[in-house]
């Protein structure tokens, strides 16, 4: 076993302890609830006020890909009539604007889970 598989390895234990701590502190957090006789239906999932979510991926993807475009094509713009360099323009307009087009369907997801 050669250093190299040392970091799928501890990824594999990284993901796993990460996971471990998140269902044993909820049921943990469940027994003392249950223990101090609270309600038990804080813990149904009845979510009937919420968006799909493969409707919210689907929208905050179309987001990003359009605020990356338009990155990309501001960039052009910003080289072309522009003495600045092509290395730092093209990937702080991309990430610029495709941050600002997640904002933008962050906002929308929002506005879709009121609907």
């Amino acid at each position: 076993m050669g250093p190299q598989m040392l970091i799928p390895i501890s990824l594999f234990l990284m993901i796993f302890g990460i996971a471990y701590l998140i269902f044993s502190t909820r049921n943990r957090e469940r027994l003392a609830l249950i223990e101090k006789g609270i309600d038990a239906s804080i813990f149904s999932n009845s979510k009937n006020n919420t968006a799909p979510i493969w409707k919210v991926l689907v929208l905050n993807l179309a987001f990003l890909l359009i605020g990356s475009g338009i990155g990309i094509f501001i960039a052009l713009l910003i080289t072309t009539y522009t003495s600045l360099q092509d290395d730092a323009v093209y990937p702080a307009t991309i990430f610029t604007m495709a941050g600002i087009g997640l904002l933008i369907g962050f906002n929308k997801s929002k506005d879709l889970n009121n609907n």
